[in-house]
């Protein structure tokens, strides 16, 4: 009878310290979130959208904070929104892709801060439109912003914070660059690549003081699909393509991601994968290669299909006036999100 009494309590005593584990475990990492205050965050796209709504959370922690993208306007609007919370800011105006700009941008901040201890690659851009409706530039042009975009930044700063032994560089990329997502292929491609790349540099310089952090996002309500281009049946790919980024079930308050993000850097993680479902697609997609993408291609019968032109193609913002009453109601929560992270008049 002593043997039942006996396992229950063996049983007892496991979970107990598997409790224990996971409470040490979990106050360990809670230890482990460095103290940013003062420190200089560089964030690139940092005008609008998931970059402006980093830059206030890194405000938040008394970071002085550098912004740059390519809309001087857009610059100007984000430079106030930030600087209203208190931190000092700074904003440059530069394309991530061609590199004696990104020289430029990184000496302007260093003249005006000291070196950057933070690096956030966020620069990107969003085409929607079947592979039938795409051209080689809009590979390139994909490439160009988000893998030499996220290179250009990170080879100029690397030098100096291998020289200090400190530095945190954490890279954007998107759960489209873990599963390759249909009608937004040259998107994934570039993620695919930076994925890469940040990866093995982390490996790299882990020796070195210098952590590097891959930040893989699902859909989120930052107002992008304003700003996001469409090919093809425009009306039709800005149509399931706003909702994704919109509905709550599917998409991802952009201040909560925000802070999640931020936190990950503070600690240094190797990866984050933000939102239940995206993280969920990685796992299985690494479990059972070659599952997803037969998923993919149902999914796929149900979007929009090709046309003959290659070439034309809208923003967001400009199909929205011919959309339903129906779609702008649906639409609300992302059109809201973008007024408030500087996404223009949506």
């Amino acid at each position: 009878m002593g043997k039942p009494v006996n396992h229950n309590r063996n049983l007892l005593l496991g979970a107990t310290a598997c409790v224990g584990a996971g409470v040490a475990a979990w106050a360990w990492r809670k230890s482990q979130r460095a103290d940013v205050s003062g420190q200089v965050v560089l964030i690139t796209g940092g005008s609008r959208g998931l970059g402006l709504a980093m830059a206030l959370e890194f405000a938040r922690a008394g970071c002085r904070i550098a912004i740059c993208a390519r809309d001087e306007d857009e610059l100007d609007r984000a430079r106030e929104i930030v600087a209203k919370s208190g931190s000092a800011v700074l904003a440059v105006p530069c394309d991530v892709s061609r590199p004696d700009q990104v020289e430029h941008l990184v000496e302007t901040v260093r003249s005006r801060f000291g070196a950057v201890d933070i690096l956030v690659n966020n620069a990107g851009q969003i085409l929607v439109a079947p592979v039938e409706n795409t051209t080689v530039a809009d590979f390139e042009r994909a490439m160009d912003v988000m893998f030499w975009g996220v290179l250009h930044p990170t080879l100029v700063v690397l030098p100096e914070m291998k020289r200090r032994g400190y530095g945190r560089i954490a890279t954007i990329t998107s759960i489209g660059g873990k599963v390759s997502v249909p009608h937004l292929l040259p998107y994934s491609c570039a993620k695919f690549a930076a994925v890469g790349f940040c990866e093995g540099l982390r490996a790299e310089m882990a020796p070195h003081g210098v952590h590097v952090t891959t930040i893989a996002p699902g859909l989120m309500r930052t107002g992008s699909h304003t700003k996001a281009e469409f090919k093809g049946r425009k009306q039709d790919e800005a149509r399931w393509f706003s909702l994704a980024a919109t509905l709550p079930l599917i998409s991802m308050d952009a201040e909560r991601a925000a802070a999640q993000i931020v936190d990950s850097i503070r600690r240094g993680e190797s990866e984050k994968i933000l939102t239940t479902q995206a993280s969920l697609l990685a796992r299985v997609n690494g479990l059972f290669p070659g599952f997803i993408p037969d998923l993919m291609s149902i999914a796929n019968r149900l979007l929009p299909e090709a046309t003959g032109d290659r070439h034309s193609k809208s923003t967001g913002a400009q199909l929205e006036p011919d959309q339903s009453n129906l779609l702008r109601s649906l639409t609300a929560l992302g059109r809201k999100a973008g007024r408030r992270l500087n996404q223009g008049a949506v």
